[in-house]
């Protein structure tokens, strides 16, 4: 189980009664509800609060999903909530700037899209939940804030029940449709929602805090470990283009002799930057031993991509497949192959068909006789970072030095380095 598995676990047993023992001394939540009934009842009366409308698809008689503990009760969210439209709280500019103070927020992954300086209708009347109307995400919020669009509700938690509480009910119900339309009000308000006593309902809201808390440091931890980890990858990476991962077996062809095969135009380098090689390897340049192919046949033509399609695009930065296309003209498929960002000089080693992005990269093919893995590997640790936006293959990339063993070595090396990052992959699935 994950990190994230175990948020939603802790979550799930929460909301069913199970993470906290029940007091029978606690005032039942039936009690609790009719207080709160009573309450809008009278604000309706007052003219402050309008009655909500049954909606035509709910039952009189909803289907619960589980049984409740004894003292809880079933209500809606829309019985011990109001919404409020953020019209009047929309920013009128997007020039956000982090010099300014007041938070422009979302109810999506992003939350707080930047800060305004605008000082006329802050939302104050805090805390509160606000729920993005399309996707059903929420999050809670106890800070003054203007918001980015309209696609969202504010909710106000009654006072009666712990909004927190609510909140985390919220984090882990979401209604996904196929539509593009707005949910609180047609269905996401209308959901059910265990209610313990208020009582309960804070103790359930510390104890929940206090392992989320544990979790998140957890995670925390697990992110240097994982940096830690990223290191001695590359660490083992730097042994074995240095000769010291695998050992050297005399009988194997020397490495000049499998340069001079495979181009004879190639001159082993001088060895000046890779003065202690084992015996049998020498340094050569990467254009030695790679041919390079420019990208612009295999460009996709739209960017309309989807999952259902089946030829993934691909670039060789970070982000490396990009969505999947339907074209069937221009597919690359020589393979394997190295693409190799033309700017950044980032490399991703690939092994099935595929288009590309722009012509921001080449497409390096590795002569016959050098393993493309273990070039793979060299680049994978080998970058060249400068100030200015210019294309690094052909001036200089190309030209650094790689220290290449015997190819039966090269094959070893590479078979060493997968076994130990399988080794390493495996200690961190169990994180």
């Amino acid at each position: 189980m994950n990190t994230k598995q175990l948020r939603q676990k802790i979550l799930d047993l929460a909301i069913r009664g199970k993470l906290v023992p029940q007091d029978p001394n606690d005032e039942p939540a039936s009690v609790l509800l009719e207080r709160i009934k009573a309450e809008k009842e009278q604000l309706i009366k007052e003219g402050k609060i309008k009655r909500g409308k049954k909606s035509a698809t709910t039952s009189d008689k909803p289907h619960y999903p589980f049984d409740l503990p004894i003292g809880w009760a079933w209500s809606t969210l829309e019985n011990i909530t109001e919404y409020i439209q953020p019209n009047k709280y929309i920013v009128d500019s997007t020039n956000y700037s982090d010099e300014y103070e007041i938070p422009v927020l979302t109810a999506g992954k992003s939350f707080i899209l930047g800060y305004t300086n605008e000082s006329n209708n802050i939302f104050v009347d805090l805390p509160i939940i606000i729920f993005d109307d399309f996707t059903t995400d929420s999050k809670y919020v106890d800070f003054p804030f203007k918001v980015k669009s309209s696609a969202m509700k504010i909710i106000k938690v009654d006072s009666n029940i712990n909004i927190k509480y609510v909140t985390y009910f919220m984090s882990i119900t979401r209604l996904i449709g196929k539509t593009h339309k707005r949910y609180w009000i047609s269905e996401y308000s209308k959901i059910p929602i265990p209610i313990p006593p208020i009582n309960e309902q804070n103790r359930i809201v510390a104890k929940i805090d206090i392992l989320l808390q544990s979790i998140s440091n957890i995670e925390l931890n697990n992110l240097d470990i994982y940096t830690h980890l990223d290191r001695i990858k590359n660490s083992i990476i730097d042994k074995a283009i240095s000769g010291k991962l695998v050992r050297q077996d005399p009988a194997d062809e020397p490495a000049e002799e499998l340069l001079r095969r495979i181009n004879p135009s190639a001159v082993p380098a001088d060895k000046s930057h890779y003065q202690h090689l084992p015996q049998g390897w020498c340094s050569c340049r990467l254009e030695d031993i790679i041919d390079y192919e420019q990208p612009q046949r295999y460009i996709v033509e739209s960017t309309e991509y989807s999952d259902a399609y089946s030829t993934p695009v691909l670039t060789a930065g970070k982000s490396f497949v990009i969505g999947y296309t339907n074209e069937v003209n221009g597919i690359f498929s020589k393979l394997p192959v190295i693409i190799f960002d033309d700017f950044t000089t980032d490399s991703k080693y690939v092994d099935f068909s595929f288009k590309v992005k722009s012509s921001a990269m080449k497409i390096l093919h590795v002569k016959n006789g050098v393993n493309i893995k273990y070039v793979y590997y060299y680049m994978s640790i080998t970058r060249l970072v400068g100030k200015t936006h210019k294309r690094y293959w052909i001036s200089e990339y190309s030209k650094l030095e790689i220290p290449l063993p015997p190819h039966n070595e090269q094959c070893r090396i590479v078979e060493a380095i997968e076994n130990i990052n399988r080794r390493i992959d495996d200690i961190v699935e169990e994180l």
